[in-house]
């Protein structure tokens, strides 16, 4: 739904974000209520309190849901399904001892951030995510301890190539609308997005980890087990292949339609198409769903009960998929009733460096709506009128700092909140100690870098 002229003005619709922000919190920490009625409620207090007229509460209610689950429930689904006969064939146990043996204990949650990191370069965020997570559990199941030293660097290394990185769409089309080159965005970005994964996620995560302790969850991959259902398990090339086959599909994708997009491949061959639908996240990670059955799968197993495990492995997830929707939903409401808009104009005159004017302006943005990437897209279309006389690097480095601005300071409003909160089993208070201090760091590390280099390219 498009949102609509505001009704109040920017500290009213701000008032009114911030006390829905709240009284969510109230609900959910303090009363107990469960986070998925929560959300809907207040997602309905607030639609009505901005001022969206009542006939149009109930869409803007169901579209914010209806959009986040379009993009969520797909992924969440068929990658849970991987994930559960990567667990239960042993591969995940198998590539996990490799990893371990390559890297050792000590650099385990390292390794498993460097390859997230790697893995994350062509793949979003959510679907990377969850394609990843059973390798991280089968890491934090074995060594023991607070599950957050794990997640956390890999989780980072996800959030950081989705924000800082091309191919990804939100510094894609940051660089386009401040008229930069997207090769210079990824060459700038790139050392950014390294460091400040290792200062703002990893270093964060080691000094979190060893104080908040959550235990390794249940919720998705079952109680622990001391092996696969096969005396034998897969070998790790077997497992490595399966979890290469979305990057590869995905990657196409992205590359194919960056080109075409940019007028190097002309639009509309059949060969084209063909690689960007079988690259479409949902569609690659059906294909790499049905290849894992008919290997991992089958593995001492009949189809019938190939079906069944992957049946109950469904069951569980329904909670994350309904409270990732909900959190799209109030998400949505607040985008709805204008608050970005009015924020937008009210901050667009900021009398500040122009470096600092884009990370503010797309952090307020972050936080009044949630969406990271319109964050993104919103706050560089207002830098853009600024941008005419700057050489490439410094449209980067602006990139980067409007990234960093759409990064931090992750919350309840955020789809991508949720996602985390509930596949690591993070209850909101503790979600809110760690994902979104951690979002913050790495948000923060990479404004640093941009505001140290942009003086030395002026």
């Amino acid at each position: 739904m498009d949102p609509i002229d505001p009704v109040h003005g920017t500290g009213v619709l701000l008032a009114i974000a911030l006390a829905a922000v709240v009284l969510l919190l109230v609900l959910i920490i303090r009363v107990k209520l469960h986070a998925f009625v929560a959300l809907v409620l207040v997602s309905l207090l607030t639609a009505v309190a901005t001022g969206i007229p009542l006939v149009d509460v109930p869409t803007a209610l169901t579209s914010g849901f209806g959009s986040t689950l379009a993009s969520v429930a797909l992924l969440v689904g068929f990658g849970v399904m991987i994930g559960r006969l990567l667990e239960a064939s042993g591969g995940a146990q198998v590539l996990a001892d490799t990893l371990v043996s390559r890297f050792g204990e000590r650099r385990a949650p390292l390794a498993l951030g460097v390859a997230a990191f790697l893995f994350g370069l062509p793949i979003f965020f959510d679907a990377g995510l969850v394609v990843f997570l059973p390798i991280v559990l089968t890491v934090a199941r074995r060594f023991g301890g607070s599950v957050l030293v794990y997640a956390l660097p890999a989780a980072g290394a996800f959030a950081a190539t989705h924000a800082l990185l091309p191919p990804h769409p939100g510094p894609v089309a940051a660089g386009t609308v401040m008229g930069g080159d997207l090769g210079v965005v990824l060459l700038v970005n790139l050392p950014i997005a390294v460091v400040s994964w290792y200062v703002g996620v990893y270093l964060f995560s080691r000094w979190v980890g060893s104080r908040v302790h959550v235990d390794v969850p249940t919720l998705l991959l079952g109680e622990e087990q001391d092996g696969g259902d096969d005396s034998t398990p897969p070998p790790v090339a077997l497992v490595l292949s399966i979890l290469l086959v979305p990057l590869v599909l995905i990657g196409l994708n992205t590359v194919l339609t960056t080109l075409v997009a940019g007028g190097t491949l002309a639009e509309g061959q059949g060969w084209i198409d063909a690689l960007v639908l079988v690259g479409t996240t949902p569609v690659a990670l059906l294909l790499t769903l049905l290849l894992t059955i008919g290997t991992l799968g089958r593995r001492g197993r009949s189809l019938a009960e190939t079906g069944a495990l992957l049946d109950a492995s469904l069951g569980p997830v329904c909670s994350v998929i309904l409270i990732t929707g909900a959190g799209g939903m109030l998400g949505g409401v607040l985008r709805t009733s204008g608050v970005g808009a009015a924020l937008t104009d009210s901050l667009g005159g900021l009398g500040v460096p122009l470096l600092l004017q884009a990370f503010l302006l797309a952090a307020a943005l972050r936080v009044a709506q949630g969406s990271a990437t319109v964050a993104l897209t919103t706050a560089s279309g207002l830098v853009a009128a600024q941008t005419a006389d700057l050489s490439d690097v410094q449209v980067a480095l602006l990139v980067t700092a409007v990234a960093a601005g759409a990064t931090v300071l992750s919350h309840v409003n955020d789809s991508g909140f949720w996602l985390v909160s509930r596949f690591f089993g993070l209850d909101v208070r503790t979600t809110l100690r760690t994902w979104t201090v951690m979002e913050t760091t790495l948000g923060l590390s990479a404004l640093a870098l941009a505001a140290v280099a942009y003086p030395l390219v002026a």
